[in-house]
């Protein structure tokens, strides 16, 4: 299934997408896309429904983020090989871990706020997890099954808060809307193997990423396991798994993001991200 949800920011309704790629409203079924509703009971009696039972939702509304109530959005870093290389930094030994705030999330087509102060505002196109189930010390082998599905996620990062700024990289990676999450949670069934997806970031048409979930350090499984030994993951925490080369930083000389650039990105099978960049008030 490609779960969604969508309508005004604040007050977006659950939905599903149909074959012929229309959004059917779930509000009647359940309350959102969020908690318990991502437990593999709950999503199979989901997949028991007709979808052509379901209204019709009319129109081109707007698409939040495709899972609400999240509790955490932990990130990874520096975990695809290539992408090390290119910051000219070794391979972590552990998987480096670090959050975002929970208040930069939004959805996939929102407008990217510029920070007031920002001068190196920068992309990260990387493939999320989201998870369906209580999780705690859970073995490498049993990870994936504590997955409810997958979705796309641009890592915004300001560079200059996040390496400049003191402290921990939360500064640069937690700015308002810094954290689009969508447009669908595609469920685990359909992605058979997530160390197997390529994607992609374009910049006004440029494509500076142009990468592959081959490519990871340390794949979704190790992720998922590592994090539990440290920290408990319940349904509908997101993690974000790191990126693949071609971000700003690396550019030579650096790009970075600008009010009026354009920004496309996706996961293959996971769907689309189109932003604009506009500055903040």
């Amino acid at each position: 299934m490609k779960l969604l949800r969508f309508g005004p920011l604040g007050s977006e309704k659950p939905g599903l997408l149909d074959a012929d790629g229309k959004i059917r409203d779930l509000s009647g079924v359940v309350g959102d896309i969020a908690g318990e509703v991502l437990s593999d009971s709950q999503l199979q009696a989901l997949r028991q429904i007709d979808p052509a039972s379901l209204p019709l939702v009319e129109d081109s509304p707007r698409i939040g983020a495709c899972v609400g109530q999240v509790g955490k959005f932990v990130c990874i870093g520096l975990n695809y090989a290539d992408h090390a290389a290119e910051a000219g930094m070794d391979l972590p030994q552990e998987p480096v871990v670090f959050f975002k705030a929970t208040s930069a999330i939004c959805g996939p087509d929102d407008e990217i706020e510029i920070p007031r102060t920002s001068v190196k505002s920068d992309w990260e196109v990387e493939l999320g997890v989201v998870i369906g189930k209580h999780t705690k010390y859970v073995s490498v082998e049993d990870a994936l099954s504590h997955v409810a599905g997958y979705c796309v996620v641009n890592d915004l990062s300001e560079r200059d808060f996040q390496i400049h700024r003191s402290g921990q990289w939360v500064k640069g990676k937690s700015c308002d809307t810094f954290g689009p999450i969508g447009p669908w949670l595609v469920t685990r069934d359909e992605v058979p193997n997530p160390q197997d997806l390529t994607m992609y970031l374009e910049v006004n048409g440029h494509r500076y990423q142009d990468g592959s979930t081959r490519t990871m350090h340390f794949d979704v499984a190790t992720v998922i396991s590592h994090l539990s030994q440290f920290m408990s993951l319940q349904p509908g925490d997101v993690i974000s798994t790191g990126t693949p080369p071609g971000v700003g930083v690396g550019q030579r000389p650096e790009v970075y993001l600008k009010p009026g650039d354009y920004m496309e990105l996706g996961v293959e099978g996971l769907g689309v991200q189109k932003q604009k960049v506009v500055a903040s008030d």
